[in-house]
């Protein structure tokens, strides 16, 4: 509920609170004034021709019913000001209103019985479920039809309001009359006015919960759609990357293979023993390469990089690459004792694989030079090879991976094959722990 129909709800509790203790005391009051006149105009013996039952000690009735309205305002500050939304302290408080008034209209002969009107709104305006809701509604009905001073005086003897309305003539009469009804009448409309507006509340609510449910179901909708995006993204992603990782894998080990094979055949003539020697580091290269590819199929992340340290990873690598061919490659790092993200590491290692593998295979180098540099919070990777190089650079297969890879750790790769061919790439780097 926002605070403006707690305010709301509120306002029309005290007025209706304010409205019936003006009643109650207006009819303790009259009649007390009442009695007093019939006793000062010594019409006693006339009066009491013409009725039932009088009320015991009228001045008795002012301060017993200002008693119990006392209780009534103290339960209504305690249930609305000292413990608000307390279910506990509402069923407690609305027994307690339940009690003073049945004395009230005990005390007063049940010659006004709206006030159970505010037993009503209370119970609407503070328990909105349970059973013991339904209780107390169910009290409050069978009282408010009990409480009728014509029907009790069938069985019972209790004063009526109206013999003393009569005594006076008929101009006070329908002063009073009309004074009485306007008041009761107020009683009703602030009743009913009360209920509307907690219907009305009602309704406001139900709407605004199927708006919110609305907006519910359409982002919803809009969160599957996004996820469905998402996965198809992530697959697209996901298919990249196994793409990279087996032409990376399988294109090196190829192309060491190629390699071998091709002094293989210089050397068999010239020499077989060579040769042979020759074959079985081919042989020994290709197993490692299958069980490099079947890694990279199922981790697609390099055994070494798994096993050893970045720079010791891309040492063997060489290390396997100049065993079966005639290309010398030589690394310089000048990066010690750092310690790189597994895609820091994947990045660097598979940039440089791809580079040693297209200036073997396509730009049939015998020489290529490694670096790798620390500037500020980058690592500057540069692969040079004297190879034929090219004037106009295609974006094939594995530049364009390397692009990638660079491109995901937001770093920057130029290729030039003016003099060879050359590939430098900055990598910002996340600066890890030191390790030995």
């Amino acid at each position: 509920m926002g605070k403006k129909r707690q305010k709301r709800m509120l306002t029309f509790q005290i007025g209706l609170l304010a409205i019936n203790v003006v009643v109650v005391m207006f009819i303790s009051i009259f009649i007390y004034f009442t009695t007093q006149q019939i006793l000062h105009n010594y019409d006693a013996r006339d009066f009491l021709d013409g009725v039932v039952a009088i009320p015991w000690r009228p001045y008795d009735k002012i301060w017993q019913c200002m008693l119990l309205l006392l209780i009534l305002i103290i339960s209504f500050a305690i249930r609305e000001f000292v413990f608000p939304n307390n279910n506990k302290v509402v069923i407690a408080t609305l027994a307690c209103d339940m009690i003073a008034i049945m004395g009230i209209l005990y005390v007063q002969g049940f010659n006004y019985n709206g006030i159970l009107l505010l037993v009503f709104a209370n119970i609407i305006f503070n328990m909105k479920s349970g059973k013991g809701r339904f209780f107390f509604i169910a009290v409050a009905v069978v009282s408010f039809l009990l409480a009728d001073n014509d029907m009790l005086n069938v069985n019972y003897r209790f004063y009526s309001l109206d013999v003393y309305f009569h005594y006076y003539n008929s101009s006070i009469q329908q002063n009073l009359f009309g004074l009485y009804r306007i008041l009761e009448s107020l009683n009703i409309i602030l009743f009913v006015s009360s209920c509307m507006t907690v219907i009305t509340e009602q309704n406001n609510t139900i709407d605004e919960v199927n708006a919110l449910y609305a907006q519910l179901e359409q982002a919803n909708s809009q969160l599957h759609e996004y996820a469905a995006m998402s996965e198809k993204v992530a697959e697209t992603r996901e298919r990249n990357r196994l793409a990279r990782e087996i032409h990376d894998t399988i294109g090196h080990v190829l192309t060491g293979i190629s390699a071998g094979l091709d002094a293989c055949v210089a050397l068999i003539d010239v020499s077989p023993e060579k040769t042979k020697q020759q074959l079985e580091v081919i042989s020994n290269v290709t197993r490692e390469g299958i069980k490099e590819v079947r890694r990279s199929v199922n981790e697609l992340r390099p055994d070494a990089l798994e096993r050893f340290s970045l720079e010791y990873a891309i040492q063997k690598m060489i290390s396997d690459m100049t065993s079966v061919s005639d290309c010398k490659v030589y690394f310089a790092s000048e990066v010690s004792n750092m310690k790189f993200d597994e895609d820091e590491e994947m990045a660097i290692y598979r940039v440089i694989q791809e580079s040693i593998t297209n200036a073997i295979r396509h730009g049939e180098a015998d020489k290529i030079w490694i670096a790798m540099k620390h500037q500020e919070s980058e690592i500057l990777l540069q692969i040079r090879d004297n190879g034929k190089g090219c004037d106009h650079i295609k974006s094939g297969f594995g530049t364009r991976h390397i692009k990638e890879r660079i491109g995901m750790l937001g770093g920057k790769v130029t290729f030039d094959g003016s003099k060879g061919f050359l590939v430098e790439a900055r990598i910002p780097i996340r600066w890890g722990e030191t390790y030995d």
